[in-house]
C-alpha cells in the first residue's frame, strides 16, 4: 500500500506533499455550494485504484435533504451509488452477505434539527434515545466496511455551529473517528457482535484489517462564504478541527475582478505544503484546480 493517499485530484496532492497520510483525520470546510461534496466524491473514488474498492460515506444530513452523492457520483463517474436503509434494525452479517452499501444516512433526513440550544429539553432526550438505539446500525457499518477493504470514509452533512459542544453530528463524528476507525479489529468486533463475539471470533480473526490505514474526510459546512474570513477563524483547543491532521479550507474569493472559488490548506500535519490559494471551477467532471 502506498504511503499516501490520494485524494483523487493530482494538483492537489502534490500541494499536500503527495496526499493524506492514511490513519489521520481531515477536515474541509467551506459554505453550501463551494464545491465540497465534489472533492469528498473525488477521494472516495480515489479508493478504487489505490485500495481495491471506493469509500464509504456516512451522511450526517438531518434537515430534510441529502447531499446528492449519488447524482455526483453519476455525474463524475458514471457509478450509480446503493444508499443503505437508515430506518433498517440491523444490517446484514458482513461475513455472510458482503460489503455493505455504499451511502449510509444515518440520521434519515428527517427535518430535524441537531442543535442543542436549537432543541427543548424533551426533544434533546427524544434525539438522544433515537441514536442510542440506532448507533448499532453506524457501528455495524463501519465494521462491514474495514473488514471488506475499506480505507477511507467520507462523513458529509455537518451543519454550521457557533461553538463544537453544541452539535450533535459532531459528537456522532468524535465516536465514529475515535471509537470505530481508530479501535483494533476485535475491540470493534466486540461492539458488534457484544454476547456472540466467543461465537464468532473465528470469523474476526479470519477478517482482521489494519486499523492504521482506516483514513476519514469530513466535510463541515460553515457561515462563512469568502475564503479570506475561514483563513483568519481562530480554532479553539476543544474544536474538532484542532485535533485534525489536515484541514482544507474553501470558499469564495475576489480577484481579477471576478468572485472565483478558492482552496487554501491551513494545516497539515507529516511534510511540508504549497501555502498558496489555490483557484479552482466545478464541472461535470467535479472540481479541477487551475
Amino acid at each position: 500500500m502506498n504511503d499516501r493517499q490520494s485524494t483523487g485530484i493530482l494538483a492537489l496532492d502534490r500541494a499536500l506533499g503527495g496526499g493524506l497520510i492514511p490513519g489521520t483525520l481531515t477536515m474541509v470546510l467551506g459554505a453550501t455550494g463551494v464545491g465540497k461534496t465534489q472533492l469528498g466524491m473525488h477521494y472516495s473514488f480515489a479508493g478504487q485504484s489505490q485500495d481495491g474498492c471506493c469509500g464509504a460515506i456516512v451522511d450526517f444530513s438531518s434537515r430534510g435533504d441529502s447531499q446528492n452523492h449519488d447524482g455526483y457520483s453519476s455525474r463524475m463517474f458514471e457509478r450509480a451509488l446503493e444508499l443503505s436503509d437508515p430506518a433498517a434494525e440491523t444490517l446484514p452479517c458482513p461475513f455472510r452477505d458482503g460489503r455493505p452499501k455504499d451511502v449510509l444516512p444515518f440520521l434519515g433526513y428527517r427535518g430535524q434539527r441537531v442543535l442543542r440550544s436549537q432543541m427543548d429539553v424533551d426533544a434533546w432526550h427524544a434525539w438522544q434515545s433515537e441514536l442510542n438505539r440506532r448507533l448499532p446500525l453506524l457501528v455495524r457499518f463501519v465494521y462491514g466496511h474495514l473488514v471488506h477493504g475499506t480505507r477511507r470514509f467520507l462523513i458529509d452533512g455537518i451543519e454550521p455551529q457557533e461553538n463544537a459542544e453544541d452539535s450533535l453530528q459532531l459528537d456522532l463524528l468524535e465516536y465514529l473517528y475515535h471509537r470505530m476507525l481508530r479501535k483494533e479489529h476485535d475491540w470493534l468486533a466486540r461492539e458488534v457482535f457484544r454476547h456472540e463475539f466467543l461465537a464468532m471470533s473465528g470469523h474476526v480473526a479470519q477478517h482482521a484489517y489494519d486499523n492504521r490505514q482506516a483514513t476519514a474526510m469530513v466535510l463541515v459546512t460553515t457561515k462563512e462564504t469568502m475564503l479570506e474570513q475561514l483563513m483568519t477563524r481562530p480554532w479553539s483547543d476543544g474544536d474538532l478541527a484542532a485535533g485534525a491532521n489536515t484541514i482544507v479550507l474553501m470558499g469564495r474569493i475576489f480577484a481579477d475582478g471576478r468572485m472565483g472559488r478558492g482552496l487554501y490548506i491551513a494545516k497539515h500535519r507529516g511534510s511540508a505544503t504549497d501555502d498558496r490559494i489555490h483557484r479552482f471551477e466545478i464541472n461535470d467532471a467535479g472540481l479541477e484546480i487551475q
